[in-house]
């Protein structure tokens, strides 16, 4: 079950979107030696019963690091919740989400990069050793608080790999790095949107798009979108 706990997602055209989505891993189409990876860590993970190691995917926007967190939570048959670094605006959100987890939960934080450094130190002992420390109180009266978290994995994305903590990186099991998209793929990408959508496209109209849609399957999706409106 995918949870959407506080994310900015534009109206217009969502369904469609959605629809255009990878679902599995044959869908997915590009990031070869990504998807390899992933499914050795799936699969290891899976024998020995245990959560992921927490993931980060860098690079630029439209490039599928949500596709990719969404088909690893499905793998891992896994309940995903999803929010953003600029919606965690004080440490009781955070809070709030991780101790609202179960136990094989994924947790994806797009645009990790604006997390705030507040934040992070809530998370610090999250990931590392499952623990979640809050301060009670203020002044001489405050105290600790210590509460185990369940097992559960955090999947972070960015499009600014450069802007995180040194600290926050550090605690990520595998960074991957999705690379932009030869142009034979973005073809495939195009003709199969083209079939769910219905739309019939002439290989010379996919080789436009494709040409126009600066390596990015969402921008080809998008272009296709809006090209079928002059059908």
């Amino acid at each position: 079950m995918t949870k959407i706990i506080s994310k900015t997602v534009p109206a217009e055209d969502a369904g469609i979107d959605q629809a255009l989505r990878p679902g599995d891993w044959e869908e997915y189409v590009g990031q070869d030696k990504i998807k390899q990876n992933l499914r050795i860590i799936i699969d290891a993970a899976k024998k020995r019963g245990e959560a992921m190691d927490h993931l980060l995917f860098c690079g630029q926007a439209g490039l599928g690091k949500t596709t990719l967190a969404l088909l690893v939570a499905k793998e891992m048959a896994a309940n995903v919740k999803i929010t953003s670094g600029p919606a965690l605006e004080k440490m009781g959100d955070m809070a709030a989400i991780l101790t609202n987890l179960t136990a094989g939960d994924v947790l994806f934080i797009d645009e990790a990069h604006r997390i705030n450094r507040a934040i992070e130190e809530v998370l610090y002992p999250a990931m590392e050793s499952r623990k979640l420390h809050l301060m009670v109180g203020k002044g001489p009266s405050a105290r600790s608080l210590n509460l185990d978290l369940p097992p559960f994995t955090l999947v972070a994305a960015t499009t600014r790999e450069n802007l995180l903590s040194h600290p926050l990186r550090s605690r990520f099991g595998a960074t991957f790095r999705l690379e932009y998209y030869g142009l034979a793929d973005i073809e495939k990408i195009l003709a199969r949107s083209a079939e769910i959508l219905r739309t019939d496209l002439s290989p010379e109209a996919v080789r436009i798009l494709a040409l126009a849609a600066r390596a990015t399957p969402r921008v080809a999706n998008r272009l296709l979108k809006r090209a079928r409106d002059y059908a």
